[in-house]
C-alpha cells in the first residue's frame, strides 16, 4: 500500500504569498495548479481595477470568461471532482454564482469604458443568467444593478430599457431609482468594504458556509463642475453570495458526507463484531469472524478517503457593496471628488477620492471606477 500510495504521488508547487494580489497572482498564475487559475484571474483583476489598470483587468477577465463559457472543452477534474474520493478543491475553479456574476459585471464596465454599451449590456444580462435557476427556473436574477444598467444601455442606445428598469426597481428596497438620463455623459461606478468569505463547517466540513463581509462606507456624493449626486450600494454581495432569487442557499455537499458516516459506522461494528467472534468462536465461527473484522478495517480505509470537504476557495476581495451614478458635464476638464460617508450620514475622509475627468466633445461617454480601495488621484477622459 506504501509503494502504492508512493507511486500514485504528485509534485504541488508550493505558492508562498504576501498578501498582495498584484504580486501573489501573477505567481500563481504562472507555477500554480491549472485548478486554481481563474480564482487567481478574479482576483488580480479586481486589483487591477482599484489600480486604473484596466488593460491587465480585462486580459485576466477575458481568459476566466472564457473558461467559465466553456470554450476551453469540458474540464476533466470538474466531472472527477464529483466523486467521492475526490475534494471539490481539486476541480477547476469557477466560482458561486456571485463571483461568476461579479466577472461578467466587472468585464461590462470595460467594455463601456471602451464605448462599447452593447458589449456591456450583454456583460450585465450574463451576470444576470449566472444568478439564476436556469434549470428548474425556481428562481431568476436579482442584481438590482445589473437590471438598472442593462436598461440605461438599452436608453442610450435608443431602445426602451423601461422594462429592465422597473425589474430592478422592484427588487431595489431602498425607496426610488433615479430615472434614466439618455444625456447622462460620466458614469461613475462605486464599489465599497470587503465582501464575502467562505468556511466548510459541519463533522466533515461538507457544508459551504459564507462569512458576510463589512464596509464602513455606505454611500458617497461625487461633486464635479458644480454638479453633486448620491449614491448609495445597489447591491449587497453578501446577501447575494447567501441567496438565490432572495431565498436563503444551504450549500451540503450531502451524498459524501453521509457516505462517510456510513462507511465509517459499518468499519466500527464490523471490526468490533468480527473480532468478538474470532476470539470467542473456533473453527468457521473464528473464520468469518477474521473476515467480518477485515471487512471493518477495508470499510475504515475507504471511509478515510473519502473527502466530503467543501470547496472554500473564494474570490477574496470582491466588495462588500457596489453602487452607481451618472453625470451631465460639458465638454472639459474636471477634477471630481468622491466622498465617502458611514452610518448617520458620517464622514469618511480618509476614503475619498480625487478623479480627473476629461470629457470629449464626443458622444462617448466617460467611465469611472472608484473603490474606496482605489488609488487617488485616478484619471479618465
Amino acid at each position: 500500500m506504501l509503494l502504492f500510495m508512493a507511486g500514485c504521488a504528485t509534485e504541488t508547487t508550493h505558492i508562498y504569498l504576501t498578501g498582495d494580489p498584484l504580486v501573489d497572482a501573477p505567481n500563481a498564475i504562472a507555477k500554480g495548479p491549472e485548478r486554481d487559475k481563474v480564482v487567481w484571474q478574479y482576483r488580480l483583476a479586481a486589483a487591477e481595477m482599484r489600480k486604473t489598470q484596466f488593460a491587465g483587468a480585462k486580459q485576466n477577465l477575458d481568459s476566466a470568461l472564457a473558461r467559465l463559457a466553456g470554450i476551453f472543452g469540458p474540464d476533466k477534474n470538474a466531472k472527477r471532482s464529483r466523486g467521492l474520493f475526490r475534494e471539490e478543491s481539486r476541480k477547476t475553479f469557477l466560482g458561486e454564482p456571485y463571483e461568476r456574476t461579479m466577472a461578467y459585471y466587472y468585464r461590462g464596465i470595460l467594455y463601456w469604458m471602451d464605448g462599447e454599451p452593447d458589449n456591456a449590456r450583454a456583460c450585465f444580462r450574463s451576470g444576470q443568467f449566472e444568478d439564476s435557476d436556469t434549470e428548474d427556473k425556481q428562481y431568476s436574477g436579482d442584481y438590482v444593478l445589473l437590471d438598472y444598467l442593462d436598461g440605461l444601455a438599452t436608453t442610450k442606445l435608443g431602445g426602451d430599457g423601461s422594462d429592465a428598469f422597473k425589474r430592478a426597481q422592484k427588487n431595489f428596497k431602498f425607496g426610488a431609482l433615479p430615472a434614466y438620463d439618455p444625456q447622462a455623459n460620466v458614469l461613475f461606478f462605486l464599489e465599497m468594504g470587503r465582501g464575502p468569505t467562505k468556511y466548510g463547517a459541519g463533522e466533515y466540513h461538507e457544508e459551504l458556509h459564507f462569512k458576510a463581509g463589512q464596509s464602513e462606507a455606505k454611500a458617497a456624493w461625487i461633486k464635479a463642475g458644480g454638479l453633486s449626486c448620491k449614491s448609495g450600494f445597489y447591491d449587497d454581495v453578501s446577501y447575494q453570495a447567501t441567496t438565490r432569487g432572495g431565498r436563503v442557499m444551504d450549500h451540503i455537499l450531502a451524498n459524501k458526507a453521509v457516505f462517510k458516516s456510513a462507511t465509517d459506522a459499518v468499519g466500527n461494528v464490523a471490526i468490533i463484531g468480527g473480532a468478538a467472534m474470532a476470539i470467542a468462536g473456533d473453527g468457521a465461527v473464528r473464520e468469518a469472524g477474521i473476515g467480518l473484522a477485515a471487512f471493518g478495517v477495508l470499510s475504515k480505509v475507504v471511509a478515510s478517503a473519502t473527502t466530503p470537504a467543501a470547496d472554500t476557495r473564494a474570490w477574496d476581495n470582491l466588495p462588500q457593496y457596489i453602487g452607481f451614478a451618472a453625470m451631465r458635464l460639458p465638454p472639459g476638464d474636471y477634477d471630481a471628488s468622491v466622498e465617502f460617508y458611514g452610518d448617520g450620514n458620517r464622514p469618511l475622509p480618509y476614503l475619498n477620492k480625487i478623479v480627473k475627468i476629461k470629457v470629449p466633445a464626443t458622444s462617448k461617454d466617460v467611465v469611472v471606477f472608484v473603490s474606496d480601495q482605489s488609488i487617488t488621484p485616478q484619471s479618465y477622459e
